[in-house]
């Protein structure tokens, strides 16, 4: 009998659901470390520049529209339903 040569079940199927689930994720959590990296280095005992709660959300922002365009990019260059610009991923 010959051996079937099935996928890993741990596999993720690629989907454009998948690609637009993984880079929501990445786009939020660009956002949420962002603005948490801007807040702390603002205020507390570094207290290394002085930011506004609405400044530091709009770097969190910025930060999350380069995520977003990273992906976009991803998607174009790469993988269709990737959100990832390193291979096979």
């Amino acid at each position: 009998m010959s051996d079937l040569n099935l996928p890993d079940t741990n596999t993720v199927v690629k989907t454009a659901a998948t690609y637009a689930r993984d880079l929501a994720e990445r786009i939020i959590w660009t956002f949420l470390g962002g603005t948490t990296a801007v807040i702390v280095a603002s205020s507390g005992p570094t207290e290394m520049f002085h930011a506004s709660f609405w400044e530091a959300a709009g770097t969190g922002g910025v930060a999350a529209v380069v995520a977003l365009v990273k992906g976009l990019v991803a998607r174009w260059r790469g993988a269709a339903n990737s959100a990832s610009l390193a291979k096979g991923v």
